[in-house]
């Protein structure tokens, strides 16, 4: 929400506070998805995607979470929500667990060089899966081991873990709002510096992934709700306009592939949940 909610005392000042927003909401923002049917993914130690549904508060029936995106002039705007317990922190498990990795930059060349002949897929639910299964109880696994894996082919399974999980969280929001999303998903966040990453998230997903200049947008989504009610930035439209792109990321994975694939990854996820 953006309006005056009091005052706090800073070094001697009085200074007013005008803007309140969680984290996805404020990436939202920042994002600029002001329009029903933009979505964006912001990628930390989790994985939160965020679809605007506009006046619209949609019951989901596919375990999503119908919430509140912002209220700005009196007006709510509802979004729904799908929260990855397990993104970022897959690559910290590799570095600080399995110790394959000295820093999280090393995925990508890792990624690169992996032998694509192997099929490896990690299920990274460490802590539970998360939205659309909601299972607390079910814990990781990895399929398609063979003498020849190594660290390469563990840290090409584990990013792409993020992309299959994202995955599931469009098919999931689709479901939900039918074919009135965006074809284009914005994404933000500290992993999407990788573009290997962000390439087979747009090939599995078979969407286009538009990533911004600015990845820090919940720090942005934030500062404009505050500077909109003090009357230092522009409104809405203009504030959308500010967006910039760093990157568009097209598909390049044909479509049979992509199929296969995440065929692959849901068997995975009913064998993990099935132990």
């Amino acid at each position: 929400c953006s309006a005056l909610f009091g005052t706090t005392d800073v070094l001697g000042a009085t200074v007013p506070i005008l803007g309140i927003a969680g984290d996805q909401q404020a990436a939202t923002i920042g994002q600029g998805c002001f329009s029903a049917g933009m979505m964006k993914a912001t990628y930390g130690t989790g994985c939160f995607a965020l679809l605007n549904t506009g006046r619209d508060a949609v019951a989901s029936e596919h375990k999503l979470l119908t919430t509140v995106a912002y209220q700005l002039e009196g007006e709510v705007t509802y979004a729904l929500e799908g929260s990855i317990f397990v993104a970022g922190a897959v690559v910290q498990w590799l570095r600080d667990g399995l110790g394959v990795i000295a820093t999280a930059a090393d995925t990508q060349a890792l990624a690169q060089s992996a032998d694509c002949a192997q099929d490896v897929i990690i299920v990274p639910a460490f802590t539970g899966l998360g939205a659309p299964y909601w299972n607390p109880d079910c814990r990781g696994a990895a399929f398609g081991l063979t003498r020849a894996t190594g660290p390469a082919e563990m840290a090409r399974a584990a990013l792409e873990s993020v992309g299959y999980q994202t995955r599931d969280l469009l098919e999931a929001m689709q479901a939900d709002w039918g074919d009135n999303a965006e074809a284009a998903l914005r994404v933000d966040g500290g992993m999407c510096a990788s573009d290997w990453t962000m390439q087979f998230l747009t090939d599995i997903t078979g969407a286009q992934v538009d990533r911004p200049s600015i990845l820090e947008t919940t720090a942005l989504g934030a500062a404009w709700l505050a500077g909109h009610a003090a009357g230092l930035y522009p409104d809405r439209a203009g504030f959308a306009r500010m967006w910039q792109l760093d990157r568009s990321f097209v598909p390049q994975m044909s479509a049979a592939q992509r199929a296969q694939k995440y065929e692959r990854w849901q068997r995975a996820v009913a064998a993990a949940q099935a132990v």
